[in-house]
């Protein structure tokens, strides 16, 4: 059975009792992060931390700061030891809620505890995947407006990740206002008249720790890149499309709403930074 930390404890998942009058659980009133593993150690913890203590603070947050934060990093190696995932790969999910409480919509009393949740797991990427490209279609984006803070409540991409489930596609491009911000899960690049172009960092989009290392990779590559958004008619011409995040790397979407992006395949641009990428990921291994 896993091993699970909550509240100070490390435990077997069944024995992890969460109160139901958890703030996470009923108002989503929480942050999350989820941390690659490689051979045992964690990737880009610097990054998962400062937007994890950024996102308590937005949220206000206030029983667990940023000292608690960064002492989940030994929460993470533990558990990668606890479950023997000290080899390959896995990932370490962290939840932190306002705690349980009685029901009212303004914050509880000063001095409630935060409800502290982690748990690990293997995982195995879909290299075949990321070399072949994937499927996309575009949805509006009906997220809150605060889409920088990663929250627990996460009905908007659920909904557009199960609608692009329902055509068999990866992944949902979401537009605002005519204008592309991310994917349901990921952040998004396009590359319009040779130039490869992203949202800029705003509330309407999350700060992507992936992102930001694709954002250095380009700088040392010189390719030519404007954090400007793609607008919505620009976007079935772009030459090429791909997502990125903790979990999905660099991957190339190859046709969106059924028909193909650039020639149907992975583009230079996006096939150089992947593999720019996998060589910075698996390098530091």
């Amino acid at each position: 059975m896993a091993i699970v930390y909550l509240n100070g404890a490390f435990l077997p998942e069944a024995q992890a009792l969460i109160p139901a009058n958890d703030r996470g659980f009923i108002f989503g009133d929480g942050i999350y992060e989820v941390v690659r593993i490689l051979e045992g150690q964690v990737f880009a913890w610097d990054g998962h931390a400062a937007r994890m203590t950024q996102g308590l603070a937005g949220i206000r947050i206030e029983a667990f700061g940023a000292a608690d934060v960064a002492a989940l990093h030994d929460v993470c190696t533990r558990l990668v030891r606890e479950n023997d995932l000290a080899t390959g790969e896995a990932t370490v999910y962290l939840q932190v809620s306002r705690g349980a409480a009685t029901r009212t919509h303004h914050f509880p009393p000063a001095g409630t505890p935060a409800t502290v949740y982690a748990a690990a797991q293997r995982f195995t990427p879909n290299f075949a995947m990321r070399d072949q490209g994937a499927k996309g279609i575009t949805m509006p984006d009906i997220r809150w407006a605060r889409c920088d803070l990663k929250t627990v409540n996460l009905l908007g991409p659920v909904l557009a990740r199960q609608a692009a489930k329902e055509q068999d596609a990866y992944e949902a491009i979401l537009h605002r206002d005519g204008m592309v911000t991310e994917g349901a899960a990921t952040n998004a690049f396009a590359v319009i008249d040779g130039v490869l172009r992203t949202h800029p960092l705003t509330h309407h989009i999350l700060p992507g720790i992936t992102r930001a290392i694709l954002m250095e990779l380009v700088r040392e590559l010189g390719i030519p890149c404007e954090e400007r958004p793609v607008s919505l008619p620009e976007l079935p011409g772009a030459a090429e499309l791909f997502v990125c995040g903790t979990t999905t790397d660099v991957q190339p979407i190859v046709t969106l709403d059924g028909k193909p992006i650039g020639t149907g395949a992975p583009g230079p641009i996006t096939v150089r930074l992947k593999e720019a990428f996998a060589k910075r990921l698996y390098g530091r291994a």
